[in-house]
């Protein structure tokens, strides 16, 4: 804002359908990493529960629990079900459950995201990821301090939403070289750039998706490539020290101004 700076931001460019084109390659990479990422941890050399995550004949898999279904949500549950993991999603849309249904494997279970469901789910979990996104916002927080205490020592959460305040209470960021710490014995993994870790997987995926518009910004400046193209304007979050985006603006408590009337 003090910069006068024109800022289009990656994660509220969003088309008429809701996707967010440019969030997705890094959703779709953070939630498949979550699930990478929680079944080292939960290797007993680290201080999980010791766990495989598919289990083995004779031996139950591991349980886990994925708040929400969205593109993270999605992601973690094709992981974790591949490896062989009973798999819970809860998520608060009705209709998203009726899509997931139709395209999950029959070992995740689909289970409306409430207060009892949360609290039923996590404390027999053994995996808990957090993949909740309000476009723009903080992420609610659906795992409060006091829960820990109906988690099994050693159960892993992955929170991806740690970069728009996490969905759990107790989580914070943390780096890929020192990426978790323990609460009330459950381990916390907060990297809140994860798909960092795999580099040249989420470069390639993140300019698949973003040329296109970087293209019509180029080629036709900021203004006119907004009035053309909706979803970059849903994108514009700062321009000539406003801010342009209301969830934004809410969060940091600044007033908004309307995108559309910084477009001459």
């Amino acid at each position: 804002m003090a910069t006068g700076a024109t800022c289009i931001a990656y994660e509220t460019v969003e088309l008429p359908t809701r996707e967010l084109p440019l969030l997705t390659p890094m959703s779709e990479v953070a939630g498949r990493m979550a699930v990478q990422e929680g079944a080292k941890y939960l290797e007993k050399l680290y201080g999980g529960r010791g766990v495989l995550l598919g289990g083995v004949p004779g031996v139950a898999p591991a349980k886990v629990v994925i708040l929400g279904g969205g593109i993270v949500g999605i992601n973690s549950a094709k992981m974790a079900a591949g490896f062989g993991a009973q798999v819970v999603v809860l998520d608060i849309s009705l209709e998203r459950l009726r899509y997931l249904s139709d395209v999950m494997p029959a070992n995740v279970m689909l289970i409306h995201s409430n207060r009892h469901n949360i609290l039923e789910h996590i404390s027999s979990a053994d995996l808990v990821v957090g993949a909740v996104l309000v476009t723009g916002a903080k992420a609610p927080r659906l795992v409060r301090r006091d829960d820990l205490k109906l988690m099994r020592p050693g159960t892993v959460i992955v929170d991806v939403a740690v970069d728009q305040g996490g969905c759990v209470e107790t989580i914070h960021p943390t780096t890929h070289e020192n990426p978790t710490y323990v609460v009330d014995g459950v381990i916390h993994y907060g990297v809140a750039n994860m798909p960092g870790g795999v580099p040249r997987t989420s470069t390639l995926a993140l300019t698949n998706a973003t040329f296109p518009y970087a293209l019509q910004l180029a080629n036709k400046g900021w203004q006119c490539a907004l009035k053309e193209n909706g979803a970059l304007l849903k994108g514009l979050n700062i321009v000539d020290g406003h801010v342009t985006y209301a969830a934004v603006a809410e969060a940091f408590g600044i007033r908004y101004e309307d995108a559309r009337g910084f477009l001459s």
